[in-house]
């Protein structure tokens, strides 16, 4: 049976990447895969590392692009390849636009769907925007939830979603398996010259609902942070977002303390982290990421749909006011017992097999003599 893979951007591809290589391997599936090019250079990279190459692009990246001018791209383009190849079930993934659109255009041909990392919620529309929504929604069209824990599952009950719900783990877990070793030479030149034996907090942070006087409160404290550690340094992926890139380069721009660096590929980014202090990020991924490797998060927004990562100890919800990032900050850095109570606390997020979980589930329900075309909730 045919199983296409949808995704578009860099987070989307870490995500989806190791369950294609599972199904590659699976017997009795036959994997395709589908990129809409949402996001081009960062999602490039990702497959490259992964060795993977889509049967089809749907190259929909233009300038200016919108939510609206995406996700009509990606239902018509996604018709025209459902029409092509005939799948059993189309995957997407999480909570982007592209997976929103890639599950509406399945269901427009009347094709099974199935949401890996389902079940995730803020219960605020507008936090992540537009991201609650499209998970949302994508719940509403799928017929296959894999969520990464029970309480994403139980999240889903509570919406009256109670069929095919799976409890798989994270498919970011088993990402780590292709991306981290030891000795690994960074391939990012900037990298390359930071100097990992201080200690360094990678930071991220470029979220639509942290652009303006957010994200300027959140460089503030990084200010504040090296003044009070001076040993301390910071690496800064910058997204190329401009409104993302004006704020911080005004902002932090040739303090000897904090790299700026560009957006890193995956492998890159992984060791990187693996090499950290902490992270500070308003990155849903990395919430999951980052305790894998020991490493303690502060998650630089108000809410977050990851609540497992809190409640396990991993990670610590700090928002965006100047003057608590930098007293929780600070408390890591300063406070041998605080940094070790959350390096030390077990990632929720599930043991890598997540990829192998999802492959199996598919093989079983898709075998000859099943029909699930179009099955609902």
């Amino acid at each position: 049976m045919k199983v296409l893979s949808v995704f578009g951007t860099r987070p989307e591809a870490i995500k989806m990447c190791p369950l294609v290589l599972e199904l590659q391997k699976t017997e009795g599936i036959e994997s395709i895969v589908c990129v809409t090019g949402q996001h081009r250079q960062m999602l490039d990279q990702v497959l490259d590392v992964f060795g993977i190459h889509p049967e089809y692009d749907l190259n929909i990246m233009k300038a200016r692009q919108t939510l609206a001018s995406i996700t009509t791209a990606v239902v018509e383009g996604l018709g025209e390849v459902i029409d092509q190849c005939h799948p059993a079930i189309v995957l997407v993934h999480g909570d982007t636009t592209t997976s929103f659109a890639a599950a509406l255009g399945a269901f427009y041909k009347q094709t099974a769907v199935g949401h890996v990392e389902a079940g995730l919620r803020t219960y605020n529309k507008y936090s992540p925007y537009p991201e609650e929504m499209n998970r949302v929604l994508t719940g509403r069209i799928a017929d296959f939830h894999f969520a990464p824990t029970i309480r994403n599952k139980e999240a889903l009950e509570r919406e009256g979603i109670c069929k095919n719900v799976y409890v798989t783990g994270n498919t970011v877990i088993d990402a780590f398996a292709t991306t981290v070793r030891d000795g690994y030479e960074f391939r990012d030149e900037a990298l390359r010259q930071v100097d990992f034996s201080r200690r360094t907090i990678l930071l991220t942070a470029h979220r639509r609902e942290n652009l303006g006087r957010p994200l300027e409160q959140i460089c503030d404290a990084v200010l504040e942070i090296c003044k009070q550690t001076p040993d301390v340094q910071f690496v800064y992926p910058v997204h190329l977002n401009p409104a993302v890139r004006e704020t911080v380069f005004a902002k932090l721009a040739d303090h000897p303390q904090i790299h700026l660096i560009d957006p890193l590929d995956v492998q890159d980014m992984h060791n990187a982290m693996a090499r950290s202090f902490f992270v500070m990020t308003d990155s849903g991924g990395m919430q999951e990421e980052a305790p894998h490797l020991g490493k303690p998060v502060l998650v630089l927004r108000t809410e977050t749909e990851r609540p497992e990562a809190v409640e396990a100890g991993t990670a610590k919800v700090v928002g965006v006011e100047t003057n608590e990032i930098t007293e929780q900050a600070l408390k890591l850095l300063n406070c041998p017992e605080s940094y070790r109570e959350m390096a030390t606390a077990k990632n929720p997020y599930g043991d890598g097999n997540a990829s192998r979980r999802i492959a199996a589930i598919l093989r079983e329900e898709f075998s000859e003599g099943k029909s699930n075309k179009g099955c609902a909730q």
